[in-house]
């Protein structure tokens, strides 16, 4: 399959100030001319910028567009690659404000409250303004209205990414998954309707966001103060039971290095890990299988550097 991929400058709607910037690698037909319908959309949330370091790897992978195109070598060419920076940076440090509405100056959250589902209602607006600039580049070329093609009538599964800070936003979703109406999945497809019409190539709402989402990686992620994973019990046994209910599977990967799980001075990174873990785990039986949790270690004979700490993006195992 083809692909067409480009960097933007997306904002979140139309009176805001800041843009976000996002790369991405989209599924493509030059025959038709035509983006199509992808398998999944890979969503990976960025994190804090690093810059003056010297170092090719630490450089390439802090480029966009070169994680959107990890992202496709990881998950296939069938599926779409979206790498979301920030809006707003307080010097290095990224803030997802209009994610996170808790977070301070520094982007660390003090809770994630799924109110308002702030973090899916900005990923689908997010990714649909940035999806009708895609298409306007595409009609820009071939001098006609982009169209989409799709040869299956599935809709598409959302895997979610949180790289360093980057795992803010992702925890902010898991909150708002584990306070989804039970019911929402039963209701994503209406009697009556032809579901080759109603194919997208994105969710185009919130519960549709949600409900489409199978994979939760955490990549290498930490913060300077606690939050860097989810340890509320109470959240996780209602995904479980979310699941148990019909709803669909969901696979918990935890990716890390020395840099993040072995740092002295941030004791709290481990330990929320941990806990995530053993709470996940804990649900195997009760979700009848279908929420499982599985931890990667990586470059384990290593001192912790700030390289591993990027490269884990092209070493981890999303099998």
């Amino acid at each position: 399959m083809d692909r067409w991929s480009g960097v933007f400058n997306v904002k979140l709607d139309p009176n805001c100030k800041n843009y976000y910037r996002i790369a991405a690698s989209l599924c493509f037909s030059s025959a038709s001319k035509s983006l199509t319908v992808p398998s999944a959309n890979a969503i990976f949330f960025n994190g804090d910028r690093v810059e003056g370091t010297r170092n090719p790897v630490v450089e390439r992978l802090s480029d966009l567009q070169n994680v959107a195109q990890v992202l496709v070598s990881k998950f296939g060419g069938s599926v779409n690659a979206w790498v979301i920076q920030a809006s707003i940076f307080n010097g290095p440090f990224a803030v997802f404000k209009d994610f996170i509405p808790s977070v301070n100056q520094y982007g660390e959250p003090k809770s994630y409250s799924p109110v308002g589902f702030p973090a899916s209602t900005s990923t689908v607006s997010l990714l649909s303004n940035c999806l009708q600039q895609a298409k306007d580049v595409v009609s820009s070329g071939t001098k006609k209205p982009c169209s989409i093609s799709s040869s299956s009538t599935s809709r598409p599964k959302t895997v979610v990414l949180g790289f360093s800070k980057g795992g803010t936003a992702v925890n902010q979703l898991v909150a708002e998954l584990g306070s989804l109406d039970d019911k929402s999945h039963i209701r994503e497809q209406p009697a009556g309707v032809n579901v080759q019409e109603e194919v997208q190539i994105l969710p185009t709402t919130k519960e549709s966001l949600l409900n489409s989402i199978t994979e939760i990686h955490y990549v290498d992620v930490g913060l300077n103060s606690c939050g860097a994973y989810i340890t509320d019990q109470d959240l996780i046994e209602r995904i479980s039971k979310r699941v148990a209910d019909g709803g669909p599977r969901v696979r918990f990967f935890l990716h890390g290095t020395p840099r993040q799980w072995c740092d002295g001075c941030r004791i709290w990174i481990q330990d929320e890990k941990n806990r995530l873990y053993r709470m996940i785990e804990s649900e195997d039986e009760k979700s009848g299988g279908k929420l499982k949790v599985c931890e990667r270690f990586y470059f384990a004979d290593r001192k912790p550097d700030m390289q591993m700490h990027f490269e884990v993006i092209e070493k981890m195992d999303v099998s």
